[in-house]
């Protein structure tokens, strides 16, 4: 405990008295400070002690007694030490009215007492309680190191500090999920603070928040709480060695920390950074394995990949797994032609690869990327769910891409669905084959696609499945598109694309030119004739002519084509072209 008032006046050696504010003395002192200016205010900074003979200040005059002991009131100065017997014998009347009126301690000091002394007692306090939280910090931080390396971990860890601060510990993942609280009816406390969680991780790292009832108004970084029900003070802290947010840090007491506390936190924020990054070396070895690991199942060498993998991980490789592609799309939504899928020696994803199992928290393949990095965020909430159920999945960064391996029904890949469903209810994307301004999403979304289910000897089928998926996400403009998907509805969609627009154009533009004339409705005619396949008589009876007409007219698309109508690839051909500007005008 830091000094106070009355510590002072029990110090045997300083022999104090009180003569007002009896009621005041369990104040805490900041400092002891000799002042015999009229106005000592503007060198004051709160807390104070201020000791005074009363040399420069007229003590017996009621009116400035009361000013003077209003003015130090409002500074923040906590007691005023009298000497006795230096100009007054004795506490002026008007001095003792004002400090009593004003709730002001008075001590007096007795002539053998030099102010020095009290300063050195005030400073010695302060010392001795200094190094008491600092031994108390210490002991925490070996308590809290000794729960961290044990088998229980960061829930260990947690039910230490809650014991330490005489509060409630909570640890959120990368996605803000929470993982471990203490004691257990602590998790239901931060499930309320999502909200704060999320706005403390859309923050550069390292970065803290205070929210709840118990912070005091105005106090620097506090925030109110989303919950002003709860009047418990909480502190958020951000886990992490980059600018990333790895996970947070939650802690909840009933006043604002001391010294000691705060040591022990901060500690807690260490040790947690420790267990949520991993070394660098190891990171850099689990990258290059699992680059290989890839590399042998796209090239179809299951049985190399499964021996190089090892346990790392985690039988990922012994049951059916998805392979997931994601990427944003460059120049705010553009069509890309899909990537070949990588070779066994040149094309293989070159960047790094992460895994994750359920004995180590969450790393990211991702780099010092900024948490608004959509493929950092897939990575973090896929990893996070697989974490906390003990999946393993293979994560492969592929220059723009990301190429990830799941368990076939596990969390990663709910998660990754979750996320899709979320973001676009969020931004109200939904699939609008015909619509072409709905082609792709915007630069800064996330595009996926998914494989169907499939084991290492198919790896190479599931990585088209998942380009092919992907693909499609791009010209739906879904963010996230299944295999499954794929067959599924029309083809018509694929057709709203600027390459086949233009070519489609380009084979209908003699046409609709010598329609343009009034010399005919060659167009028409020739979507009529095709739709009917052929028949002449339901042909005509569509557009309302006699069957000779139709027939001159599709012999003049003959003329003006140069191609023959018998050919089934030109029928085609022309039928999708119709299609392709049918749905280019309905859009």
């Amino acid at each position: 405990m830091p000094p106070t008032l009355a510590s002072l006046v029990r110090h045997p050696g300083l022999k104090l008295s009180v003569l007002a504010g009896e009621d005041r003395l369990e104040t805490p002192v900041r400092w002891a400070h000799v002042s015999e200016l009229a106005d000592p205010v503007p060198y004051m900074d709160g807390g104070e002690l201020l000791l005074i003979t009363a040399m420069q200040i007229e003590a017996d005059d009621p009116e400035e007694m009361s000013r003077y002991v209003r003015r130090l009131v409002g500074a923040g100065v906590v007691g005023l030490g009298f000497a006795l017997g230096v100009k007054y014998a004795e506490v002026p009347p008007a001095l003792a009215a004002a400090a009593k009126e004003e709730g002001l301690p008075l001590i007096g000091v007795p002539r053998p007492t030099p102010f020095i002394a009290i300063s050195k007692a005030v400073s010695a306090a302060i010392a001795a309680d200094q190094y008491r939280a600092v031994t108390a910090g210490f002991e925490a931080q070996r308590e809290l190191t000794r729960a961290a390396i044990g088998a229980e971990g960061p829930t260990a860890l947690l039910a230490r500090l809650a014991a330490h601060l005489d509060g409630w510990a909570a640890l959120y993942d990368a996605s803000g999920s929470v993982v471990a609280a203490a004691p257990d009816w602590a998790a239901r406390r931060a499930a309320r603070l999502t909200a704060d969680v999320e706005r403390l991780r859309s923050r550069p790292g390292p970065a803290s928040i205070v929210v709840g009832g118990g912070c005091a108004a105005g106090a620097a970084g506090a925030e109110p709480a989303e919950d002003t029900a709860v009047a418990d003070r909480v502190e958020l802290q951000s886990l992490g060695t980059g600018r990333r947010t790895r996970g947070v840090l939650a802690v909840g007491t009933g006043a604002p920390l001391g010294t000691a506390e705060r040591y022990a936190v901060h500690s807690a924020v260490a040790l947690l950074t420790l267990t949520t990054e991993r070394s660098r070396a190891l990171q850099d070895a689990e990258q290059r394995l699992g680059g290989a690991v890839l590399r042998m199942l796209l090239a179809g060498e299951p049985d190399h990949a499964r021996a190089v993998a090892g346990r790392l991980y985690g039988g990922l490789l012994d049951a059916p797994f998805r392979m997931l592609v994601a990427e944003v799309p460059s120049g705010g939504g553009a069509v890309q032609q899909p990537h070949a899928a990588p070779s066994a020696v040149d094309e293989a994803p070159t960047e790094a690869a992460t895994t994750t199992t359920a004995s180590t928290s969450a790393g990211t393949a991702a780099g010092e990327a900024e948490a608004c990095d959509p493929l950092a965020t897939l990575i973090d909430i896929m990893e996070a769910a697989a974490a906390r159920t003990g999946e393993s999945v293979l994560v492969v960064p592929d220059g723009g891409r990301l190429i990830v391996l799941a368990p076939d029904g596990g969390a990663a890949v709910t998660a990754c669905a979750e996320h899709a469903r979320t973001v676009e209810g969020r931004r109200g994307t939904k699939a609008r084959p015909r619509d072409r301004t709905a082609a792709a999403p915007s630069g800064d979304e996330l595009v996926i696609g998914l494989s169907a289910p499939a084991g290492p000897i198919a790896a190479a089928a599931a990585y088209r499945q998942a380009e092919q998926a992907l693909s499609v996400a791009r010209r739906r403009g879904r963010m996230l598109v299944e295999h499954e998907q794929v067959a599924a509805g029309s083809v018509l969609p694929l057709l709203a694309d600027d390459a086949v627009r233009a070519f489609a154009d380009g084979m209908l533009r003699a046409l609709h030119e010598h329609d343009a004339t009034g010399r005919g409705d060659l167009v028409a005619s020739l979507r009529a004739w095709l739709s009917r396949h052929g028949q002449w008589d339901a042909a005509a009876a569509d557009l309302g002519v006699h069957r000779h007409t139709l027939r001159y007219r599709m012999r003049r698309v003959e003329e003006i084509l140069g191609r023959s109508l018998d050919d089934p690839d030109v029928r085609m051909e022309l039928w999708l072209a119709l299609k392709a500007t049918a749905s280019g005008t309905s859009a």
